[in-house]
């Protein structure tokens, strides 16, 4: 009897399942929200990298010198730090994350990062090094020979499976009756649609939204909790995403949605003036850019002929002005300023 309970909500999920893919728009719970309290603890350490050909720290890092004195002390050797010469070790920090459920014994990678003045810290070797969280505890030991991959930068590198772990952090779910998810993103909307879908499929009461971004969940009497957060990460609910426009003004690069709308307006940006409009253009001038718009190169143009026009519209119309990336670039943070783009813009 328990069994056929079990499997009843995994049939109706799945029925929900089917129902929310035929959107377009449809996300798992689990790829937009988190479960609150299981996440990545970071570790960081201070350590030793060996066996560079002359290319480690120089005599002048004293912190080195002092490291290398140490560690030879505890292996019965005693020296000064002032006699020490090598030119084969470098110091390094050394991070991970410990994800959640890891448990003693499992193999996690590390990242090491130079912080003397080697030149490089390819071809080493890290030593046994212990890496603690913001507890001071030591969750896992480090060791193993660095490999820079593709990276051009040699003063930085990684260790897979480097580090193995030592102390576990306690996870109790097994014995809650409640857990929290939280939204990646806040939303109002997504947030009553989790809420709203999840009584659904499970029964009212199950879930209540109690901010924008926190929707508590109760398990129900016949779940455990692994199973029913198991089941609450595969629903899919009608994901509501905001309209943003990403620009890297490093490279130039701008991505957007090609359906994000522009009013009209003119702009001007150095030498360059468009004007978006409405209006029909004279079709002896105009050329056709995509389905609704027309461009005027002569004028300077953009036309929708009565519709809408769209950031990939503007953008094609700029490319056949000639706009370099950086002038796009100020001319769509214009059009943001002036209400002419309701979008998000972001500067990255």
């Amino acid at each position: 009897m328990q069994l056929w309970k079990h499997l009843s909500y995994f049939a109706i999920g799945l029925v929900f399942l089917c129902f929310f893919n035929v959107n377009l728009y449809a996300e798992k719970i689990g790829d937009i929200a988190n479960i609150v309290g299981v996440r990545d603890n970071q570790l960081i350490g201070y350590g030793l990298i060996i066996g560079l050909n002359g290319t480690g720290d120089k005599t002048s890092s004293k912190f080195t010198m002092q490291s290398i004195a140490n560690m030879l002390e505890s292996v019965n050797v005693k020296i000064s730090p002032d006699d020490i010469k090598s030119k084969n070790v470098a110091a390094v920090m050394i991070t991970a994350s410990l994800p959640p459920f890891a448990r003693q014994g499992d193999k996690i990678d590390i990242q090491i990062s130079s912080i003397g003045d080697a030149k490089s810290i390819e071809g080493g070797t890290l030593v046994m090094t212990p890496l603690t969280a913001v507890d001071g505890n030591i969750y896992a030991i480090a060791q193993g020979a660095v490999a820079l991959g593709s990276s051009q930068n040699i003063l930085s590198g990684t260790v897979v499976n480097g580090a193995t772990i030592e102390r576990e952090i306690s996870y109790d779910l097994y014995d809650k009756n409640g857990m929290t998810l939280s939204l990646k993103k806040t939303n109002f909307q997504n947030a009553i649609k989790i809420q709203n879908t999840l009584n659904k499929i499970f029964g009212s009461d199950i879930a209540i939204a109690i901010d924008p971004r926190t929707i508590k969940i109760i398990r129900p009497a016949n779940l455990s909790m692994i199973e029913f957060l198991a089941l609450v990460q595969e629903v899919n609910i009608d994901y509501s995403n905001r309209d943003k426009i990403i620009i890297d003004e490093k490279s130039g690069t701008i991505v957007a949605g090609i359906g994000i709308i522009v009013h009209p307006v003119v702009v001007t940006s150095g030498d360059i003036t468009i004007k978006i409009t409405k209006e029909p253009l004279d079709d002896k001038k105009a050329q056709k850019i995509d389905t609704n718009n027309s461009f005027d190169p002569q004028e300077n143009i953009l036309s929708s002929n009565g519709k809408f026009t769209t950031i990939s519209s503007v953008v094609k119309a700029l490319q056949k002005m000639g706009a370099s990336p950086k002038s796009m670039i100020s001319i769509l943070e214009a059009m943001k300023k002036s209400g002419a783009i309701s979008a998000e813009i972001e500067v990255i």
